[in-house]
């Protein structure tokens, strides 16, 4: 994950503190609110964890192929991790 989970922890904080502020969200339970958010945010950025990964076996499961043929192993990477962003619809 490009960020840790502590300073993803204190901009889950900061993100519901602020709408607080703004009278965006009403939250008496403040805490269940900033958990929920941190965990959704720690989904959320692990998703390009979990793509990578995917691009790696991929990768793998294909590597004799690609020195076969010749293939860029970043070039590879970058194509096949473009195509799993767009079938997860994912934004990175």
């Amino acid at each position: 994950m490009i960020y840790s989970k502590e300073y993803v922890g204190y901009l889950a904080r900061q993100i519901v503190r602020r709408l607080k502020e703004g009278e965006f969200i009403d939250a008496p339970h403040e805490n269940v609110v900033v958990e929920k958010v941190n965990a959704a945010m720690q989904d959320e950025l692990a998703l390009e964890d979990r793509i990578n990964e995917e691009v790696r076996a991929i990768l793998e499961a294909y590597s004799d192929e690609a020195r076969q043929m010749g293939a860029d192993y970043q070039e590879a990477f970058k194509k096949i991790k473009l195509q799993l962003v767009k079938k997860y619809k994912a934004v990175l």
